[in-house]
């Protein structure tokens, strides 16, 4: 088997402790079951097919292991699964502790409304498009995180497959639209993609057209988040600096400049009908 060189996996965020914990403790055992073998770490590298370096990186918990690296590590190690079965502890925290804490606030919430300035929102975002926009960065992500944030970014669309499902709103500008992000064959995917959700019974798209007047949103993104027991939280670019918002009386002004931004939007029938538009443009 040829030693891979790309050497996949995932940097630790040092601020993560509970990341940092899980997987120094995966580490760990891989390291001990791999000396009880009587194995080096280069022959286990080589007999795992990738190389000696990300194997001292994974046992010293500063790299996350990939689902595969596991599996080989398992059947090399003759664990009978054990090793393998890390995987449920290893996948909890592989993506950023930020987005793990948006994702689970997501998938706890009845209503999520999203108002977004520059870009299409996360949760419409087809894989294409996010890699895309991620690998546009400056400086440049490396391609183990541009992989690692693109496969966070789409674990987030879980949110669609909830029983019941939630009420989805998304208000987006016109120009995000217009941007041939990853050239035209992606453009016309992410578009296709935006049809595709706006039609679903529970989700609301809005466009807000370029020539409209000024609006609350043109400092940033909205987000509201509604929770079963009454409860909500919310994101504001501008006042309040993107950090999450819980006090009534700030939630209330969040909400009013959601609601004015809805209002001043293209009807959903006339939004997709927008986006119908700028496919056939093409």
């Amino acid at each position: 088997m040829a030693v891979e060189t790309d050497e996949p996996g995932w940097e630790v965020d040092p601020d993560d402790e509970w990341g940092v914990a899980v997987i120094t403790t995966v580490g760990r055992q891989l390291k001990l079951r791999r000396e009880a073998a009587g194995m080096r770490a280069g022959d286990f590298g080589v007999a795992v097919g990738y190389g000696e370096d990300l194997v001292y990186k994974v046992e010293g918990g500063k790299r996350i292991p990939r689902q595969e690296y596991l599996d080989r590590a398992d059947e090399v190690l003759g664990a009978g699964g054990l090793i393998s079965a890390a995987w449920e502890d290893v996948k909890k925290v592989r993506y950023p502790k930020k987005v793990r804490e948006l994702g689970k606030l997501e998938g706890k919430a009845v209503e999520i409304g999203l108002y977004e300035c520059n870009i299409i929102a996360g949760l419409l975002q087809t894989p294409e498009h996010a890699r895309a926009l991620i690998e546009a960065a400056q400086p440049p992500y490396s391609p183990d995180d541009v992989d690692r944030m693109v496969a966070a970014r789409l674990a987030r669309r879980s949110v669609y497959e909830r029983d019941p499902a939630p009420s989805m709103h998304f208000v987006l500008e016109e120009a995000p639209l217009r941007r041939q992000v990853g050239g035209t064959m992606v453009w016309r995917q992410q578009l296709e993609r935006l049809l595709e959700v706006g039609r679903l019974h529970n989700v609301t798209l809005q466009v807000m057209p370029t020539n409209a007047d000024a609006h609350p949103g043109l400092d940033g993104r909205i987000e509201l988040l509604k929770f079963p027991d009454g409860t909500a939280v919310g994101r504001s670019d501008g006042a309040f600096n993107g950090r999450p918002i819980t006090d009534p009386k700030h939630l209330r002004i969040v909400e009013l400049r959601y609601g004015t931004i809805r209002a001043q939007a293209l009807s959903p029938r006339e939004s997709l009908a927008f986006i119908e538009t700028l496919l056939g443009e093409t």
